[in-house]
């Protein structure tokens, strides 16, 4: 039986093997998937047949570990299962993968340990940038990856420290824009509905927030919970609108906290949006933009935090701009009243 007569194989073959099928030199294989390199049409026709017919795919991994921009990106975030990690962490690795970087997500959960042994077995891909999503991923991870000599691009982060790179929203003028809304709104008690341990992209909007609002003779109502969660808004507003004083402006941290809000609001006090109550939310997650809760929101600029990062592993380490700052942006839908005239 001729080579060429071969049966097609079931596992992925060699460059060798496929150098034998096309009946050129293993070299030729090589050039055929180098970008740039030169090889004849001819040649290119025979190689790409062969490694067709024996599913031949270029190992990118080990042909690309002396080269920074072959090696792996890794993303870590540690709360995979909210709507606003899940949607940026879409954006990052659809940019990435459509700028041919390969993205490993590790998933660092609530155990350290675990996320330690998670970290350590990305390291040893040789991964040449690790992303830090905002939420708890621990500092000591963070650090373990400059240690390791990787660049380090942190999202929505305060960790101090020496050269790493920050992607950070400006939370100061959408909190002050927020303040402004809900005076102009008429409200007259105004809440901001939060949890007690906060991150610091938390910490910057509530700060901001009550700042804003003090600077204009109010002082707000805090309720803070133990999560950002959709239970967590529920039982915010069975809290404060059973109060003796209840809102009528509830600014509510994130987006999920605010969705949680609104349906304990609207189908166990009967409250109507926005006449008797308006509330706002941050982050513009998918589910704001629903029919059932067309939540005023700002939203994170999801696409433009992408787009920073790949541009960030583009350039030169001692070239890049330690903080990027990015504005986000007012959805306004129907859960605010129109300001007064």
């Amino acid at each position: 039986m001729s080579s060429s007569d071969r049966p097609v194989s079931r596992r992925p073959a060699s460059a060798a093997e496929v150098a034998e099928l096309a009946g050129v030199s293993r070299s030729a294989v090589s050039r055929t998937f180098t970008d740039g390199a030169s090889v004849s049409p001819e040649t290119r026709a025979k190689v790409l047949k062969a490694a067709e017919k024996l599913n031949y795919h270029v190992n990118q991994l080990a042909r690309g570990l002396s080269k920074e921009e072959s090696r792996p990106v890794c993303v870590l975030v540690s709360t995979l299962v909210k709507p606003y990690h899940a949607r940026l962490l879409h954006e990052i690795t659809t940019t990435l993968q459509r700028a041919k970087r390969v993205v490993i997500v590790i998933n660092v959960g609530d155990d350290p340990d675990t996320a330690a042994q998670a970290l350590e077995q990305a390291m040893q891909y040789r991964a040449a940038a690790t992303i830090v999503l905002s939420g708890s991923p621990p500092a000591n991870l963070v650090r373990s990856c400059v240690d390791a000599g990787q660049q380090v691009i942190l999202v929505n982060r305060a960790d101090d420290l020496p050269g790493v790179q920050h992607i950070q929203i400006e939370y100061e003028n959408a909190m002050r824009h927020a303040a402004t809304m809900f005076v102009r709104a008429g409200c007259k008690t105004i809440a901001l509905v939060s949890r007690a341990n906060r991150t610091p992209s938390l910490d910057a909007r509530e700060t901001y927030f009550i700042s804003a609002l003090r600077e204009k003779g109010i002082e707000p109502m805090v309720w803070r919970g133990h999560s950002t969660s959709y239970e967590g808004g529920q039982l915010a507003a069975r809290e404060l609108l059973a109060g003796v004083t209840p809102p009528d402006g509830v600014f509510c941290i994130n987006d999920l906290m605010a969705c949680g809000f609104l349906d304990v609001a609207r189908l166990e006090f009967g409250r109507h949006l926005p006449d008797e109550l308006s509330v706002l939310g941050f982050d513009d997650i998918t589910q704001a933009g629903w029919s059932s809760y067309r939540l005023t929101t700002f939203a994170q600029p999801y696409v433009e935090i992408s787009e920073a990062i790949a541009g960030l592993l583009k350039q030169p380490r001692d070239e890049a701009r330690d903080t990027i700052r990015l504005a986000a942006r007012l959805e306004w839908r129907n859960t605010m009243r129109l300001a007064e005239d």
